[in-house]
């Protein structure tokens, strides 16, 4: 059960990164936005997992890492490529709502025996992120766009699935920072081709701190604890806790208004996360 709350923290954290973008300066684009978030948060992680001496352990599995890495580096290009092509919307949706089912299959193929609550928890919260995100939104139906994004959602399962995995040889933070700095140096050549002059500006600069500190340093340290103790798949679904936070937020302080498909949505999340919190709760 402890799992379940860290993982719902890490999806709180993740969730604000949408309100932070639009306090951004001009000139803070997805692609530059990504790419200084993995780089600060990458930083602060490498920071962390040395002054804890967790990084001087031998045993990394070369496929897991190298599995861990490329992943969430494909994620944010993959990613990118989506919402290009069919738009923020269906982009967000494709990618939230297929990595909980790709994750489930991973681990189903693994022969990983999935809490009971999974099935229904992740119906009930993919159904209501598609309502959520996509309210009011017009769908733009791209094959290649549709593509990158099911690669986008394949790549955080694949990214959780290794993770996992890692946790088994190495301590949560060594396994988080060598993940992120690997995919941050694959990123890098990016930063040369995407404008970094918004980071110049102190709101900008405080922007970055944010998205590098909260929204993916300590996110992730949660993320990654909780997959200590929940099945990939089942982490995958809780994190859908995170459109939610960003729809909170962005009513609260973005002045956005929600249609009622939306907040029907908000319903089936919280539905599905209470199915799975009750079903996960051991019997006193």
């Amino acid at each position: 059960m402890q799992g379940f709350w860290y993982v719902l923290a890490a999806a709180i954290g993740w969730g604000t990164t949408g309100t932070a973008q639009a306090f951004a300066p001009t000139g803070a684009t997805p692609p530059a936005v990504g790419a200084v978030r993995l780089l600060v948060g990458g930083a602060v992680l490498l920071v962390l997992a040395l002054s804890r001496h967790q990084l001087h352990r031998r045993g990394w599995p070369l496929a897991a890492t190298a599995t861990a890495i490329g992943t969430l580096a494909g994620y944010q290009l993959f990613f990118f490529a989506a919402v290009a092509r069919t738009g923020v919307t269906t982009g967000t949706v494709v990618a939230i709502s297929s990595a909980p089912i790709l994750a489930g299959l991973l681990d189903a193929l693994l022969g990983v025996r999935l809490p009971r609550s999974w099935l229904w928890s992740t119906l009930l919260a993919v159904a209501g992120s598609l309502l959520l995100v996509g309210a009011g939104s017009a769908v733009v139906v791209d094959l290649p766009g549709i593509l990158f994004a099911l690669g986008a959602g394949g790549s955080y399962a694949l990214y959780t699935l290794a993770s996992k995995e890692l946790l088994r040889h190495q301590p949560p933070d060594a396994v988080i920072a060598v993940a992120f700095c690997g995919g941050a140096l694959v990123l890098s050549p990016f930063l040369f081709f995407v404008d970094l002059r918004w980071l110049q500006q102190p709101q900008g600069f405080l922007v970055a701190l944010h998205l590098g500190l909260v929204a993916t340093a300590l996110a992730y340290m949660l993320y990654i604890r909780g997959l200590l103790t929940l099945p990939s798949a089942a982490a995958v679904t809780v994190a859908l806790a995170e459109p939610l936070t960003a729809a909170t937020l962005g009513v609260v302080l973005l002045g956005e208004q929600l249609t009622f498909s939306a907040w029907c949505g908000v319903g089936l999340i919280f539905a599905g996360l209470a199915v799975f919190a009750r079903r996960s709760t051991p019997s006193p």
